[in-house]
């Protein structure tokens, strides 16, 4: 298990270092003379201040929705949970737009989207566990009226959207997702954020274990079924709103993610958890190298120097393909 860990990091290191040199601006070439110590003040300007903070938001990002996804998986009993379908990432986004249209939030700062985005993501887990709560825990019932949630969720962003069109530019990037502009102030609310509630989910693997077996199994090993799941619901809320306040709503992550990390990891979530939060690292920094290389020649091929391909809209893509080929390669596939 420690090998398969290694190597995940070691990929992990090395799509750090294709993302630090994959961006516009400065050459490989240059990039490498920043990092050893040389290059101008421009140069170690966008390497320092903009890339590489834009690197570790992406990492941290991507480490909270796939272990924010595992979570639900394992609180809801469905392989199909995760939040985007199940009014987490959809409330977050809702809270993170109304906040900006007020202009009690915004883009720069931060703290204040966190806040929105935490209420809004609430919010959508509370209204899934209303409409849902009664049916036992039964997985089917629960995807169905994700989807629903997450529907009402994205319609009243819409909503907002039409009664302030002018905030429309603002907050598009909380609907695609995207890394661009990311600096230290991220990071710096990002990564602690990250690591509390990582460590709060990796405590609760004993207990997601047991809801994984069912609720009867659960209050047969003596859990408190409700208040176990009302804390796995409530760690992976705050897992994505702190996603989606770094970067806005990334499509799949959180959903698919998960998938590999059990088939890599196994299923003891005190190992699979940990390894949830690489395998999302690993992703989301690949993701966003591939968004930005094929900005790059996206750009060149229709000559417009400021064309970006939001990363949000490559995983959205991709992992809708995939999503595809899990559901036909197991359909009725349950934990």
């Amino acid at each position: 298990m420690s090998r398969r860990f290694a190597a995940l990091a070691a990929l992990a290191v090395m799509l750090a270092g294709v993302e630090l040199v994959a961006g516009r601006g400065m050459s490989p070439g240059a990039v490498w003379d920043v990092l050893g110590g040389g290059g101008d003040a421009t140069e170690r300007h966008i390497l320092l201040q903009l890339r590489l903070p834009r690197l570790l938001v992406a990492l941290g990002a991507g480490a909270c929705l796939a272990v924010a996804g595992l979570v639900l998986q394992s609180a809801l009993r469905n392989p199909l949970a995760g939040p985007e379908v199940t009014g987490v990432t959809p409330g977050a986004v809702l809270g993170a737009v109304v906040a900006t249209a007020l202009g009690v939030a915004g883009w720069e700062s931060p703290l204040a989207v966190v806040a929105a985005s935490c209420a809004g993501g609430c919010c959508g887990a509370a209204l899934l566990w209303l409409l849902a709560g009664r049916g036992g825990g039964d997985p089917a019932r629960t995807a169905v009226h994700g989807v629903l949630v997450s529907a009402v969720l994205g319609g009243l962003t819409a909503m907002v959207l039409l009664v302030r069109p002018g905030e429309l530019g603002s907050v598009v990037q909380w609907l695609v997702g995207t890394t661009e502009g990311r600096v230290w102030e991220h990071w710096h609310l990002l990564w602690p954020w990250a690591l509390a509630w990582g460590i709060a989910a990796w405590l609760l693997a004993g207990p997601l274990t047991l809801l994984r077996c069912g609720d009867e199994t659960a209050l047969a090993a003596g859990l408190p079924v409700r208040r176990a799941r009302t804390l796995a619901l409530l760690c992976a809320v705050a897992l994505t709103a702190g996603a989606v306040a770094a970067v806005g709503a990334l499509g799949f992550v959180g959903l698919l993610v998960p998938h590999l990390a059990v088939a890599v990891f196994g299923a003891d979530l005190r190992v699979a958890l940990p390894g949830a939060a690489l395998a999302g690292a690993v992703v989301m920094c690949g993701a966003d190298a591939a968004a930005q290389l094929s900005s790059r020649l996206l750009a060149a091929a229709l000559d417009s120097g400021r064309f970006t391909l939001p990363v949000g809209a490559l995983t959205a893509c991709l992992g809708a393909a995939l999503l595809l080929a899990v559901v036909r390669r197991a359909p009725s596939r349950t934990f």
